[in-house]
């Protein structure tokens, strides 16, 4: 298996400045560059004020870059309009929240086929996939509980399962074990770590904690705007013996 030439999402020297009403300007971001390939599992990893929120809105086209650019499976944002950054973020990327982001009111089989409403997915085939990613992470028999029904961990794997449901080339992980204890963070990153492997979606988990970093197979640390150290590489995932046969 050889990598795609073509990146999921390929920064190239990012700057984004925040204007001051005193006229004073903040640079989040000071020429960051990186690029995503498909299937690859990586870690942004930073303390507090380092960056990190600035390069995921980029990352998930919620923002735009002062300077530089951000391309997304070789289109350039800036060619893009509202409309269009839109149906990129509805059909090419899942995110993951730490706060989970569910409607209190709405079933879990609901909640992950929300996704599929905006996409315009026909009643019948949108509970038909909400069904089969719910099941991808273990929660086929939760279906009908809402989120005040289900344990945090839980809450956290139908939030991975909304992500998933559109088959997105890009998931976004935010913090995604902040509100979980050790042990039900360490069974998420496994999960995180095994929908990356079996289905080939690019996953970045945006983290301060090292140990949740450490689950990536490869890591970059941001500080002050900028990318200072990176770690690891992208291994393409080993072929069984019946591919390419």
């Amino acid at each position: 298996m050889t990598v795609p030439d073509v990146p999921v999402v390929d920064v190239s020297d990012v700057t984004r400045d925040y204007p001051l009403g005193s006229g004073e300007v903040v640079r989040a971001l000071r020429g960051v560059s990186l690029s995503i390939a498909p299937g690859e599992l990586v870690a942004i990893v930073g303390p507090s004020g380092s960056g990190k929120s600035t390069l995921l809105h980029l990352l998930g086209a919620l923002d735009r870059p002062t300077r530089g650019t951000v391309r997304f499976s070789g289109r350039d944002s800036a060619t893009l309009n509202d409309t269009e950054l839109a149906q990129l973020r509805n059909r090419e990327i899942g995110f993951v929240f730490q706060q989970f982001q569910l409607l209190p009111r709405t079933s879990a089989l609901a909640n992950v086929g929300l996704p599929l409403v905006y996409a315009g997915v026909g009643r019948g085939e949108r509970q038909r996939r909400a069904r089969a990613a719910l099941a991808e992470v273990g929660l086929d028999h939760r279906m009908d509980h809402r989120p005040q029904q289900l344990s945090g961990g839980e809450q956290q794997r139908v939030a991975i399962a909304r992500a998933l449901v559109t088959r997105p080339r890009l998931v976004l992980a935010d913090e995604p074990t902040g509100n979980l204890d050790t042990r039900t963070g360490e069974e998420i990153m496994g999960l995180l770590a095994r929908l990356n492997r079996e289905q080939g979606v690019a996953v970045i988990v945006i983290t301060h904690d090292p140990e949740v970093a450490g689950r990536a197979r490869r890591r970059l640390r941001i500080r002050d705007g900028l990318i200072e150290a990176e770690e690891g590489a992208f291994l393409a995932p080993a072929r069984t013996p019946t591919e390419g046969a």
